[in-house]
């Protein structure tokens, strides 16, 4: 692989908020997800699990990320992946409140980035959604109130014609600097 192969899948990933009809094969999730987990984490805790919901019980979850009418869209994808943390490994625990650094944060999203490049890469569009309901979260996958679901990641085949939109970012010298 070349970089440039990488910067083109970087360019071509986007949120997708209009997905057909066709639905994603489990299978095809199944590899996104396992592709995905295949991210670093700091220490190698993998302070994570990716629940992948389909059918009428993703019916049902998106509901619940639909508040105050956020994320319509979200109706139409295939499948919803809810990234649900753990608390890590007694090293990293201990090493957030020294270092002041929230591993598994950090490693959450690294985790999410992975997931949403893979379903790129697999041709799968996909979304992740901020704005949901933990609670009902919670419930629907019956995980029990400790447990936190920092992300969701809607995925489905985008719709037909639907565009790869310019990335606009700032200027370089504006958000890279190397000193020596």
């Amino acid at each position: 692989m070349q970089l440039s192969d990488l910067e083109q899948l970087y360019t071509k990933r986007q949120s997708c908020r209009e997905f057909s009809d066709t639905v994603v094969p489990e299978e095809v999730i199944g590899e996104i997800c396992r592709v995905a987990l295949l991210a670093p984490s700091a220490m190698n805790a993998q302070p994570w699990k990716l629940v992948a919901v389909m059918g009428e019980k993703k019916d049902e979850l998106v509901k619940a990320l639909q508040r105050l009418g956020m994320n319509k869209f979200a109706s139409k994808a295939s499948a919803a992946v809810c990234v649900v943390a753990s608390k890590g490994n007694f090293f990293t625990q201990v090493g957030s409140v020294f270092k002041e650094n929230e591993f598994v944060r950090n490693d959450l999203g690294i985790l999410t980035a992975h997931l949403v490049l893979a379903a790129e890469a697999a041709g799968v569009g996909s979304c992740i959604l901020g704005w949901r309901d933990e609670e009902k979260l919670r419930n629907l996958l019956g995980l029990g109130k400790e447990a936190v679901v920092p992300e969701v990641v809607v995925l489905g085949y985008p719709a037909e014609g639907y565009p790869v939109r310019e990335k606009k970012r700032k200027p370089l010298k504006d958000t890279y600097q190397l000193v020596k």
